[in-house]
């Protein structure tokens, strides 16, 4: 693949980096969010062109989502003014959201009709790697298209793992979620009693640190937006909710257990009812005892949350 055009719709806190790393390689780099200050960030950078997603559609030969989830994106794709109906030939669609695998699978096919390719590419490594430029991703899809997206992907990150067929990306990166948000409850829980025993959150943190009960949740959530008191982890409860949500769905449909991602949701959803939607996720270490007491029996009080980025 050649210098040619990329594109970048969403461009909260993951998108921004992702959009930037992308233009350094110098090519055009179309850049779309919903929302005017996101878009205002690209204005005045060298080689970015703010356009909406048919524009976007003629002229790139790949195009990242970074939105919240499916629904988002097929809103880009609809109507005359959308995707599909000015897309070039060979157009590549990069989902890089935490999406729902049979949704992803469904619209794959759908897109193939067009001529068009869609990967799903799940990420982990959150806002400060794709600053960096050194995601993990979690990529399925056609074969052919990955290897021509490839050096796109390399941009933006440090390490690819290709898993085969069309939702296995997004699959694997539902239970990388479950395994995170999980140890980041159970952690929590774990510290606070810690904390009502008199025991000091730096100490435990270190001790965990150094034994075989330390996690990514230890070793750089707790110390970088936990401990610093900073509560500054770049992403939403609302994200956390709706990715556990979605990989409680997807245990129920393959038949197997979901005690622990179901104890997981519990919390968010008190969380979410609490009014928590948009805040920091690191906050629910500050307002634990809160949340564990609230009475999700009452209507939530999350508010509006923005389709415009991830």
């Amino acid at each position: 693949m050649n210098k040619s055009a990329v594109g970048v719709i969403g461009l909260g806190n993951m998108g921004r980096g992702i959009a930037t790393n992308l233009g350094k390689s110098g090519r055009d780099g179309y850049v779309w969010d919903l929302a005017e200050a996101a878009r205002a960030r690209f204005k005045d950078k060298p080689g970015f062109i703010i356009a909406p997603q048919g524009e976007m559609a003629k002229h790139c030969e790949a195009i990242f989502f970074l939105v919240p989830a499916t629904p988002e994106i097929k809103a880009c794709l609809e109507g005359e003014n959308g995707i599909v109906a000015n897309a070039r030939k060979g157009l590549i669609l990069c989902d890089l959201t935490t999406s729902d695998p049979l949704a992803t699978r469904a619209l794959a096919e759908e897109l193939s009709a067009h001529g068009i390719f869609y990967i799903d590419a799940g990420t982990s490594g959150g806002p400060t790697r794709a600053d960096s430029g050194e995601l993990t991703l979690m990529v399925g899809g056609d074969a052919g298209a990955f290897e021509r997206v490839k050096p796109f992907l390399n941009d933006i990150a440090k390490t690819i793992y290709y898993l085969g067929a069309s939702g296995t990306g997004h699959t694997m990166k539902l239970l990388h979620n479950v395994v995170c948000h999980a140890t980041f409850f159970a952690t929590t829980e774990a510290l606070r009693l810690g904390e009502r025993a008199g025991l000091q959150l730096g100490d435990m943190v270190e001790v965990l640190n150094n034994s075989n009960a330390r996690s990514y949740v230890t070793e750089s959530r707790y110390p970088k937006h936990i401990l610093s008191k900073k509560w500054d982890g770049r992403s939403r409860i609302f994200n956390m909710h709706k990715d556990i949500k979605m990989g409680v769905e997807l245990g129920h449909r393959m038949g197997g257990g979901t005690e622990f991602s179901e104890a997981t949701l519990r919390y968010l959803d008190k969380a979410v009812r609490r009014g928590m939607a948009e805040d920091d996720y690191t906050l629910v270490y500050r307002d634990f005892d809160e949340i564990r007491a609230t009475d999700t029996s009452q209507p939530a009080g999350g508010g509006k949350t923005r389709a415009g980025a991830a």
